[in-house]
């Protein structure tokens, strides 16, 4: 039997660096698997996606965001079960990180420095696909 797909959205959440200017990203640490990644998480039923993927942002890291570029969609196995996650470029546009059971650090990094951190390999075509979205690569 076919279990069924598991609909999720997230964004790759970006800013200027209120220090220099330069380009940063968002990663988010779940304590749960101990890694570091994207916010996204599961949506809701009958929730629009891009609602989702900017609800569940705000969510994990406290930042409303303005959405930009779709992102490539990932498709994966979770826990046995086949995910489906839709992305998009967001820029923050306010907000302040509240530490949760589910999200309790987040990091403001360089794109060279998040795909260095991003635990799963997937999510470094995320940061690629977000500097050609932004026509910075």
């Amino acid at each position: 039997m076919n279990a069924p797909v598991v609909l999720a959205a997230g964004c790759v959440l970006w800013r200027l660096s209120p220090l220099d200017g330069t380009l940063e990203l968002c990663l988010v640490h779940r304590p749960k698997y101990d890694d570091w990644s994207f916010p996204k998480g599961k949506l809701k039923q009958a929730e629009d996606d891009l609602a989702g993927a900017l609800r569940e942002t705000l969510e994990e890291t406290g930042h409303t965001a303005a959405p930009g570029t779709e992102l490539p969609t990932q498709r994966y196995l979770a826990n046995g079960r086949p995910k489906r996650v839709r992305y998009w470029a967001a820029q923050a546009t306010g907000g302040t990180f509240t530490p949760t059971d589910e999200v309790d650090r987040v990091l403001w990094l360089s794109p060279a420095a998040a795909r260095a951190r991003l635990t799963q390999p997937r999510d470094r075509t995320l940061v690629d696909a977000l500097l050609r979205a932004l026509r910075l690569a």
